[in-house]
């Protein structure tokens, strides 16, 4: 099992974020969703997890400053698939396509 990184465990966003984004597991297709997100080379779930946490981090500072132009539903499609990668990590699993 590979060390998930300290940021992503210390993380702590809405409730109601969260719950959209463990609902959205299930939907989830690694392809479809990273070629839309990060537009590049998804080979490596650890890295695809940096660029993801650096996305969602602008996320969540759109969020707070109440920016008008937050995405709100990019932000859980962003959440969904930081968990999704983190999992692989968690597991060592190849990432499934």
């Amino acid at each position: 099992m590979t060390k998930l990184p300290r940021d992503l465990l210390t993380l702590r966003r809405p409730r109601l974020l969260v719950q959209a984004a463990r609902a959205g597991q299930a939907d989830y297709r690694r392809d479809r969703t990273l070629a839309r997100l990060l537009p590049g080379n998804h080979a490596a779930p650890a890295g695809t997890l940096r660029r993801l946490m650096a996305l969602e981090l602008e996320m969540e500072t759109e969020r707070r400053a109440g920016a008008a132009t937050y995405p709100v539903a990019r932000h859980v499609e962003i959440l969904i698939a930081l968990m999704a990668e983190a999992r692989l990590i968690g597991e060592g699993a190849p990432p499934a396509q």
